[in-house]
């Protein structure tokens, strides 16, 4: 939507709310399609065929273009390089291959399946380790890097990471880290420490599972008065505090209707009192 709220990173205009196509197998280039239509341009896949269909996205894009709805200029697409430990045996590359060589494999079959020439955001798709970063993760990053300064990426993230495999990341980087996806629970103060890296290095943090890692929290009688009171629904409500925290958040849902809802969270204003209660849940 031309009149829909954008950040700037890094000199980017970012769309701030994005669509998310994880689990959407068979259904993605026609829910993808349907978030195009009620106004999303900014869309989270992933070259990772166990949870994403990534072409499937692909589909959707090119039909949107091709109809006259968008042009690729207007879109903001973000794809993954997945280690072979998170993908399932339809992998994107030679899993003998050399790090540099896996991620250059990975992101030549994206912009094949994204039908695009650039991609505005890859992101690593989690450390290799649970714990601290590996050589793995050295050279996966560097030959990322590689992407950016050959005007293939435009901006590059992290996901999945703890507070310390972040700091790590910040320290590694020739490249600014634009962009921090990671789950995002209620009970860590909303990830707090890892938000607090991203306020203090210049990133981005892009929240997911809002709404599904949080279903307890959201139901207590704190929020209920909270959505009564303003008159909207709950996932209203937690967009919009996540944009107050300064996060860009992620929507997955298949209902038209909400994928509406959620967009017009983003002229929802919040109170400070709010935006407490809802933070300290």
């Amino acid at each position: 939507m031309a009149d829909a709220p954008t950040l700037t990173v890094q000199g980017h205009s970012v769309p701030a709310f994005m669509y998310g196509t994880a689990w959407k197998e068979a259904e993605t280039s026609r829910l993808t399609s349907l978030a195009l239509d009620a106004g999303f341009r900014a869309i989270d896949t992933a070259n990772q065929r166990r949870h994403y269909f990534e072409a499937g996205v692909g589909e959707a894009v090119k039909a949107a273009i091709d109809a006259g709805k968008t042009t690729r200029e207007q879109l903001f697409l973000q794809t993954k390089f997945t280690y072979a430990r998170g993908q399932d045996h339809r992998l994107p590359y030679d899993p003998r291959a050399d790090f540099t060589t896996q991620v250059e494999q990975s992101f030549a079959s994206s912009l094949e399946h994204l039908g695009t020439t650039y991609v505005d955001s890859f992101v690593l798709h989690g450390p290799e380790s649970g714990r601290g970063l590996t050589p793995a993760d050295r050279e996966t990053w560097r030959a990322m890097e590689a992407l950016i300064k050959a005007g293939k990426v435009r901006l590059l993230g992290v996901s999945n990471v703890s507070s310390e495999q972040l700091a790590a990341f910040y320290e590694l980087s020739s490249v600014p880290i634009a962009f921090v996806q990671n789950r995002c629970f209620a009970r860590s103060g909303w990830d707090r420490e890892v938000r607090a890296l991203c306020r203090a290095n210049g990133s981005i943090y892009q929240g997911f599972s809002l709404l599904t890692a949080n279903d307890r929290e959201l139901r207590t009688p704190r929020v209920r008065a909270i959505v009564e009171r303003l008159g909207v629904d709950v996932p209203q409500l937690v967009f919009a505090f996540a944009r107050t925290l300064g996060m860009l958040p992620l929507t997955g849902t298949s209902d038209p209707d909400h994928m509406r809802q959620d967009l017009e969270s983003q002229s929802l204003e919040l109170s400070a009192a709010d935006v407490d209660a809802i933070e300290t849940l």
